[in-house]
């Protein structure tokens, strides 16, 4: 019997590689879940059209055919509101903002071992089953955090601000979680990034070309809050360094 708490989930894997679409296949369905798997694009997209309901649709983006992400457009075209993660080799920036502004809840990297793979399928899965935008954080009371005209809910990863749902992806929820973990202090470029992509990972050209993943990845999570708030400010730039989240309490 799988521990797993999201047991029935209905997910939808596409990918034209046999040997991981199986591979991941048969460890999603060991962890209890419900999968449909697809080695193309056309044949998802037509299973749902035709109504068949998923919970999650896990996407590789490198396919013939109909690419992962002609795929999520088509998706969104025919109003089939289903959150989508991607699971690629693809793990330049231009690819993870690309599939983010399409409206992917969020972008995974297939060098990542297993168990990663499948904790972001878990807590995608999680965030869809969670209250619809719009009803306020909801949860367990001992997994919300409130941080100013912040609440953070750490069993949903949602986050909130002066009441309103900010459509943050996983990873950047890590981040904001991360900064307004710490109020007032530095977080260094390098911490943020492992934050996302686990401590090491080589990234970008030069010994720190992670910044610049860093520095979009800000300037979205910044730009999501401001079409919620145009006076949102909360999260302060520390030239050379890195970035905090304002201590509010220490300026009273």
């Amino acid at each position: 019997m799988s521990a797993n708490e999201d047991d029935d989930a209905r997910l939808v894997v596409v990918d034209d590689d046999p040997m991981f679409r199986e591979s991941l296949v048969q460890n999603l369905k060991d962890d209890g879940y419900e999968v449909t798997d697809f080695g193309a694009g056309q044949p998802a997209l037509d299973y749902l059209r035709a109504g068949h309901a998923a919970d999650l649709v896990v996407l590789d983006w490198r396919m013939p055919g109909m690419t992962g992400i002609q795929l999520l457009r088509a998706i969104r075209e025919h109003e089939i509101e289903v959150p989508v993660i991607f699971l690629t080799v693809l793990g330049d920036q231009i690819y993870e903002e690309a599939a983010l502004h399409h409206g992917a809840v969020d972008f995974v990297e297939k060098s990542r071992s297993l168990s990663i793979l499948k904790k972001r399928i878990e807590l995608s899965v999680k965030r869809a089953d969670a209250a619809p935008a719009g009803e306020g954080p909801s949860g367990d009371a001992d997994a919300i955090d409130t941080i100013g005209h912040l609440e953070l809910n750490r069993e949903t990863s949602r986050a909130y601000w002066k009441g309103a749902e900010v459509p943050l992806t996983l990873n950047e929820f890590r981040i904001v979680d991360l900064l307004a973990g710490r109020p007032g202090r530095d977080v260094r470029y390098r911490e943020l990034y492992d934050q996302v992509h686990g401590a090491g990972f080589i990234a970008g050209s030069g010994e720190e070309g992670y910044r610049g993943n860093v520095r979009t990845l800000i300037k979205r999570i910044r730009q999501k809050f401001r079409a919620l708030d145009e006076t949102f400010e909360a999260i302060e730039n520390y030239p050379g360094f890195g970035y905090r989240w304002r201590d509010d309490k220490a300026r009273q």
